[in-house]
């Protein structure tokens, strides 16, 4: 009998189905454990390899010495606007940074494969920052930038949003797409659209709007050099530093008035050639029109006060600085294109890509020049040495 016989069936039936659930209990919690143990040691792995991370391999990433670029744009588009730096224009110059620098940890994310093959030296390939700490970086950054710029009113905070999904939109999709210089050189007018915008204020839109030659000069440059930057890893054509090299040259008789460009002055120069024409117009219709020794003399004394006006003694020296710093952006820029022309081999295609991000501080300092903004041109151009003499410790590129 079962109950003399002991435990039946149906009992060993049920004894094996707690053995078995206890048993998959078991795996299920083991198997958790292993997964968090798993997750915990990775995250560990992270933490860990951003603190053994230096100041220098952060610096690599952001490539540090190229920030030196990015404050011209602000204090150019002010200098186009017309107005003088303000409060706005240091939320602006702030915010551009941090959405420059938001770019840079972004693009090694997103080149992080290609990197592994053509520049394993990078911080990122060489496990010296780990991918998910570049873009945790990519992100803080984009978001404080954007912070700054909604201090600066609506209008910039517009601009700075178009700006940086511009980069992202750059950095994650458009870049080794037809599209991607167009993209980049969009966001190079876009920041100092952003400077613009900023200083004028929310209620002055026009001013803002006078800056745009100025973002349209800076975007052609910035154009040419990434249509080169393309190329950098295997080199081998000659053809986009030539055009580089092209635009270059335009744009510097452009920017420094030299002669034939038939550019004309913005700012405070735009408003002294303007009485001028207006004077000189003045006179002439009013000699047309009376025919008498009266409009001649009217004619004569307008013509002086034109000519008075637009040889300032103060316009000499502005029209050389001018013609200086233009100058320097076209040295800055063209020697190591015209290498890259001769040579297209990947070192001298980096270094003409260096020396493009480079010229960046003097083209920044003609704009403001020939916006009349003198102040803001030196200052602008100050920036250049230290540029250069971070760049020797850290590639730009």
């Amino acid at each position: 009998m079962s109950r003399a016989g002991g435990p039946g069936p149906g009992a060993g039936t049920r004894a094996e189905a707690r053995t078995e659930t206890e048993a998959r209990t078991e795996t299920g919690a083991a198997t958790r454990a292993g997964h968090e143990s798993t997750a915990g040691a990775a995250a560990d792995a992270v933490v860990g390899s951003v603190a053994r991370s230096t100041a220098r391999d952060w610096a690599e990433l952001l490539r540090l010495p190229a920030l030196f670029t990015v404050p011209g744009d602000a204090l150019a588009g002010a200098a186009a606007a017309g107005v003088r730096p303000n409060r706005r224009t240091l939320l602006a110059l702030t915010s551009s940074l941090c959405l420059y620098e938001a770019g840079m940890a972004l693009n090694d994310w997103a080149d992080r494969a290609d990197d592994a093959i053509e520049r394993p030296e990078r911080p990122l390939p060489s496990g010296r920052i780990p991918p998910p700490a570049a873009l945790t970086a990519a992100a803080v950054l984009t978001a404080t930038g954007l912070a700054l710029a909604s201090r600066a009113g609506r209008p910039a905070l517009a601009v700075a949003g178009t700006l940086a999904g511009t980069v992202w939109a750059y950095d994650l999709d458009l870049k080794h797409t037809p599209a991607g210089p167009a993209a980049m050189a969009a966001a190079r007018g876009l920041d100092l659209l952003l400077g613009a915008t900023a200083t004028a204020g929310p209620g002055d839109s026009a001013r803002a709007r006078h800056a745009v030659p100025s973002a349209g000069a800076l975007a052609a440059h910035t154009l040419a050099v990434t249509v080169v930057s393309r190329r950098e890893a295997e080199g081998g054509s000659s053809a986009a530093p030539l055009a580089a090299l092209a635009v270059t040259t335009a744009l510097g008789r452009i920017v420094g008035g030299w002669p034939g460009s038939g550019s004309r002055p913005t700012g405070e120069g735009a408003g002294v050639a303007d009485e001028a024409r207006a004077g000189t117009s003045a006179g002439t219709s009013a000699g047309t029109s009376a025919g008498t020794s009266a409009g001649i003399s009217a004619d004569a004394r307008t013509s002086t006060v034109a000519a008075s006006r637009t040889r300032t003694p103060s316009h000499a020296p502005r029209q050389a600085l001018r013609a200086a710093l233009a100058l320097a952006y076209v040295g800055t820029a063209a020697k190591p294109l015209f290498h890259a022309v001769l040579n297209p081999s990947p070192p001298l295609t980096q270094r003409a890509v260096g020396g493009g991000i480079r010229a960046m501080i003097p083209l920044q300092a003609s704009l403001a020049a020939r916006a009349g903004a003198m102040g803001t041109a030196l200052f602008t151009a100050a920036l250049a040495p230290a540029a250069q003499k971070f760049a020797r410790k850290v590639s730009v590129t």
